[in-house]
């Protein structure tokens, strides 16, 4: 059987009817990837074709899982373990990358923990612990993936999975809100830096999801929220993997510096929560 190709009238490109997978053959390494949003990650972009890195802390069974999912499909992907709050576990990370797939194209700096902490309650402790995953574990990420493509000196991509709340405060959780803000300024400042290298930054900012973080809700909770996002539903891990992956493609080459919200528009709706 023939695959149809057509020729563009405006361009005269040439598309076929099974379009060539956006990330087919790129290596990709996810922090926290064997569940909620990271999951949701690694799951799109090995169904795109990439050869997959996923980072775990706890439940190997779950990171073994999804390994055998993507190997059934036909797919790459191997796990480590790897604590993001510390610099030799995140080189250990990109050192896998290169050792099994050969390389580094995209870095996906997705780990991250959320307390529930006000300026009253917040402790030193809970602080520091968060600060080093979220906002740590992104900045030495990008330091060592950024390194590392340097060294290949063919370009590369880091994408930041950071929040809506980079930019709108959420006074529940100010530890959280914080590290996004700090998220947002990685993605901006080293945009900046590591374009003449040919490696773009991406912030990708989610809104409400559907993750374990969110199991406990009412249904009342879960009610009222869907009320104030503009879609009128909360979003899926699969809807961040695909935004994630655009933002790894070509299609998103001239995207740097910048975050791109992926809410539902929760933010521009006036009173959303």
């Amino acid at each position: 059987m023939s695959t149809e190709v057509r020729s563009d009238s405006h361009t005269g490109a040439k598309t076929a009817g099974a379009q060539a997978r956006p990330l087919e053959g790129k290596v990709v390494v996810v922090t926290g990837g064997n569940s909620g949003i990271g999951e949701g990650i690694v799951r799109e972009a090995a169904a795109q074709g990439a050869k997959v890195v996923i980072d775990y802390v706890s439940r190997p069974e779950d990171t073994d899982a999804i390994i055998r999912d993507i190997e059934a499909a036909g797919g790459q992907a191997v796990g480590c373990e790897a604590d993001v709050s510390k610099v030799a576990d995140l080189r250990k990370l990109v050192d896998t990358a290169v050792e099994t797939f050969g390389r580094l194209d995209v870095m996906v700096n997705n780990a991250g923990v959320e307390f529930g902490e006000t300026v009253a309650t917040l402790t030193e402790e809970k602080y520091d612990l968060l600060m080093a995953i979220n906002l740590k574990g992104a900045v030495f990420g990008t330091k060592l993936a950024a390194e590392q493509m340097r060294s290949q000196g063919d370009g590369g991509v880091i994408i930041n999975i950071t929040s809506t709340h980079e930019d709108w405060p959420m006074p529940s959780d100010l530890a959280y809100c914080i590290s996004k803000g700090g998220m947002r300024m990685l993605t901006r400042t080293a945009g900046v830096e590591l374009g003449p290298d040919r490696i773009r930054v991406v912030g990708v900012g989610p809104g409400a999801i559907n993750t374990p973080i969110n199991a406990d809700d009412t249904p009342e909770q879960t009610a009222a929220l869907e009320a104030a996002i503009p879609l009128g539903y909360i979003g899926t891990t699969q809807e961040m993997g695909k935004v994630v992956c655009w933002a790894a493609s070509d299609a998103a080459s001239y995207v740097t510096a910048t975050t791109v919200m992926a809410d539902g528009g929760l933010m521009q709706k006036p009173g959303a929560v």
